[in-house]
């Protein structure tokens, strides 16, 4: 009888610490930002032949697309902020399914090279996809099919949308158990066979296994920065390399594959590269090796999210993301800047190389997208100062909340300390932190 006490007490115990641990959020604000993330992505669906307007037209599909965001952000499906929204699990099985299979469907079949002198090579997947008549763009800063490919937004179609290509595929099949989409051909190709060949498009340092760009020679290593340039190995294209690997390696062992190995390897061997190439004496991982070899904190802290830091170098990291939120130097309303306040290039600009001018958009303004990594990281060191971080977040948009009457349109894409705002009602700005509170709480 005594032992059966001692073992209640014991559960007791556990399930005290269970729940205190789950109540490091308050399920009130955990619950505000599951609201507004589906509305956000209800708003950022464009349903079958829905009409968007004269100069994009209907959606002509064949099924839901979902934008980046609603209202007049971004008429077009792009792969990669729909792919990082994939989580939230408020995206059906029949509405994934269409968008993969449509983002196989204009996947490069046929190295060319664009009127503005730039490459697509065979395997390259879009960065967006017209609604219209589902022609891919290749490359940022366009609309137009035939005049995209413009050198100052890379030679080469941004490197990232290839690994959210795998991880489009790898959250269908583990989500829905329909393993047999992966030996179905599109255009003639089997599905698994154009995950490969996607995910060897970007190029490699054969060495380190890492992205690679050059001057001549480049992509942008992540959208979320692709008015930057930013060359030599990159950490942040390296971290996608290294989930979609894994990725890709899992599905391949689903079907009983014989190659799965090769790609176990790649992630392993960037695994244990990753620190010593990128990460500088105080935890943070540099953007890259070459231009724009900034320290970065988008990239340390998906490095911590995806579990590729460990020991002492994730201690590091996470130690100094928390003294820089601490100092006011990392955050403002619970958004993230790419560079900490005090690693600007120098006092006309965030990055070193920008089309954009200093506080605006990529090049310091402060975005929610990464608020969930970085509360993620500051989380396995300071519960508390994770907690504060969280809060900022939220109260910043219950207070601006786009459902409310008025003048008030958050989530917003970017903004900065004074009265610049990119773009309302942006779903990666609701979509990623509430993924990554849920894993953290």
């Amino acid at each position: 009888m005594r032992f059966i006490k001692v073992l209640i007490v014991c559960q007791l115990v556990v399930f005290a610490a269970y729940s205190q641990k789950k109540s490091l959020i308050p399920q009130e604000d955990l619950s505000f930002l599951e609201g507004m993330t589906k509305d956000v992505l209800e708003a950022s669906r464009i349903y079958p032949e829905q009409f968007i307007s004269k100069e994009f037209g209907a959606n002509n599909t064949g099924g839901m697309l979902i934008r980046p965001g609603g209202r007049d952000a971004y008429p077009s499906f792009w792969i990669r902020d729909y792919a990082m929204s994939l989580e939230t699990g408020f995206i059906s099985k029949k509405e994934q399914e269409h968008m993969l299979r449509l983002t196989a469907s204009t996947q490069c079949d046929q190295s060319w090279i664009t009127k503005g002198g730039s490459f697509v090579p065979f395997g390259a997947i879009a960065d967006h996809i017209r609604i219209d008549d589902s022609k891919p763009i290749y490359f940022p800063g366009t609309y137009s099919y035939e005049d995209q490919g413009a050198a100052e937004w890379g030679t080469l179609p941004p490197y990232c949308d290839q690994f959210f290509f795998v991880h489009m595929a790898y959250y269908y099949v583990k989500s829905t158990g329909d393993k047999k989409i992966l030996q179905k051909e599109i255009n003639g190709t089997r599905l698994i066979d154009r995950l490969k060949a996607a995910f060897n498009v970007p190029p490699e340092d054969k060495d380190s296994r890492m992205v690679y760009a050059t001057q001549a020679i480049r992509g942008v290593d992540f959208g979320f920065r692709d008015a930057i340039k930013i060359t030599g190995k990159l950490s942040f294209a390296s971290i996608l390399k290294y989930r979609a690997a894994n990725e890709l390696a899992e599905l391949l062992q689903l079907i009983g594959a014989k190659d799965a190995g090769q790609y176990t390897e790649v992630a392993a061997v960037i695994k244990k590269g990753l620190p010593g190439i990128f990460m500088d004496s105080r935890g943070m991982l540099l953007a890259s090796t070459g231009k724009s070899n900034q320290p970065d904190v988008w990239a340390t802290a998906l490095a911590v999210y995806f579990g590729v830091l460990e020991g002492k170098d994730l201690e590091k990291a996470c130690g100094f993301l928390t003294a820089a939120y601490k100092a006011g130097t990392l955050s403002y309303k619970g958004n993230i800047r790419h560079i900490l306040t005090t690693d600007d290039f120098n006092e006309r600009t965030a990055w070193e190389i920008s089309m954009a001018q200093i506080y605006v958009y990529q090049n310091g303004a402060y975005w929610g997208t990464p608020t969930g990594w970085v509360c993620y990281a500051i989380s396995q060191v300071d519960k508390q100062s994770a907690l504060n971080l969280a809060n900022d977040f939220i109260a910043d948009l219950k207070a601006n909340d786009y459902r409310k009457q008025g003048l008030f349109s958050a989530p917003y894409e970017c903004f900065d300390k004074l009265d610049y705002r990119q773009n309302p009602l942006y779903l990666t700005t609701v979509s990623c932190p509430l993924i990554a509170f849920r894993k953290m709480f």
